[in-house]
């Protein structure tokens, strides 16, 4: 075992620990309730674009592109459109370190690499800025309900033509919405990458934080991914990655591809 691995292998054992400890989990869903009712996620951006995600996400997300290296990120919801550029620009960045390993040139427009959005509706002046950004090249966005069978015939159709698939869900948060995402979208999940669904945490914050929204505790992503999984063995929740954020909008969302 190098260093690296030794490393590793020291972080995981006191992760473990982490994932165990009551009054750890405790302070940090106390914490989680507060900061929700002042908005917590919503103050952060992704090159010059509200992302509205937790920053122990996005590192969580930068991890799992790195590992998996995907050549197609699939995402439901884009509002502003910052983890759609965050999700294209860890595709660059991919790009970008292996043509230096190659050591070929970078053309960005020859990459095949792409991030698939979709949105039921893509307000003009995200869409316009979106695709005034420099990311802009790697970005596909398709409008409509991302449960329409023609929008889902429209993924399936561009996901054929890609090998490695990472699925990211997080748009209209009630159980129904949410599990029918999943039986749409997590088979075209690659083996070995993930399927991301995102705002579980709503099961876990008391009901009275989502008056004005269709879903709160007993309606929501987490208790779809309960539901989903029952039928569904190929997936499996890693929880190694719900212990060592801690902090994060999809606990028991990390859905990884196992068969």
């Amino acid at each position: 075992m190098n260093a690296y691995e030794q490393f590793k292998s020291d972080c995981a054992a006191e992760i473990d620990v982490i994932g165990k400890d009551r009054t750890v989990s405790k302070i940090t869903n106390d914490w989680i309730k507060s900061v929700n009712l002042l908005k917590y996620s919503y103050h952060f951006e992704w090159l010059g674009r509200p992302i509205i995600q937790y920053p122990q996400d996005i590192v969580a997300m930068q991890e799992l592109i790195w590992e998996i290296k995907p050549d197609l990120i699939i995402e439901t919801g884009i509002a502003h459109g910052g983890s759609l550029i965050f999700s294209a620009s860890m595709l660059a960045l991919l790009d970008m370190t292996e043509a230096i390993e190659k050591g070929t040139t970078l053309d960005p427009k020859a990459s095949k690499r792409k991030v698939l959005g979709i949105d039921i509706d893509i307000r003009s002046h995200n869409r316009a800025a979106i695709e005034a950004h420099p990311m802009a090249s790697r970005i596909q966005m398709i409008q409509g309900s991302s449960v329409a069978p023609d929008v889902i015939a429209q993924v399936h159709a561009v996901a054929a033509n890609y090998s490695r698939v990472l699925v990211c869900l997080d748009s209209n948060h009630t159980h129904e919405h949410a599990l029918a995402e999943m039986k749409a979208y997590a088979p075209l999940t690659s083996k070995g990458s993930y399927c991301v669904v995102f705002d579980t945490v709503i099961e876990d914050m008391p009901k009275e934080m989502f008056p004005d929204r269709p879903w709160g505790p007993g309606d929501n992503p987490k208790t779809a991914v309960w539901e989903y999984l029952k039928t569904h063995p190929e997936f499996e929740i890693d929880k190694s990655i719900d212990h060592k954020l801690l902090i994060s909008v999809a606990p028991e969302g990390y859905l990884k591809r196992i068969r």
